[in-house]
């Protein structure tokens, strides 16, 4: 009987290892920044992150033709893209992309937030 404590308080530290026992998981935290990182949540653009979306439609006349022209602003799907060009387009400058919003968010707040788009529709 004396031994039964020790041995319930290093299985407990061995299995907390391998059981995630936080307040919120890395899939609910990803999740909530998708809808919510900073102001505009990825979700209004990606949807589910598993197609591309049309964002929306506006007509521009062509400088070489002089006729109207329908042109399209759309959000990529983002469920298949590597860690590195996530990033990579998180961080970029925004002179490049003048629709996809600059976030300001941390290694963490990146990892979860991956995370979660790499199993959005795995639920």
């Amino acid at each position: 009987m004396k031994y039964l404590f020790p041995l319930l308080i290093i299985s407990n530290f061995l299995l907390s290892n391998e059981i995630d026992n936080s307040f919120i998981t890395k899939l609910e935290y990803g999740a909530m920044l998708y809808k919510n990182p900073r102001g505009v949540g990825c979700v209004l653009c990606h949807k589910k992150g598993n197609k591309i979306v049309e964002i929306a439609k506006y007509k521009i006349v062509d400088k070489e033709t002089k006729k109207l022209v329908v042109k399209s602003i759309i959000a990529p799907a983002i469920n298949n893209v590597s860690f590195d060009k996530f990033v990579q387009k998180l961080k970029a400058d925004k002179t490049e992309s003048k629709v996809m919003p600059t976030y300001f968010l941390t290694d963490d707040e990146l990892k979860s937030l991956f995370y979660y788009i790499k199993n959005i529709n795995k639920k």
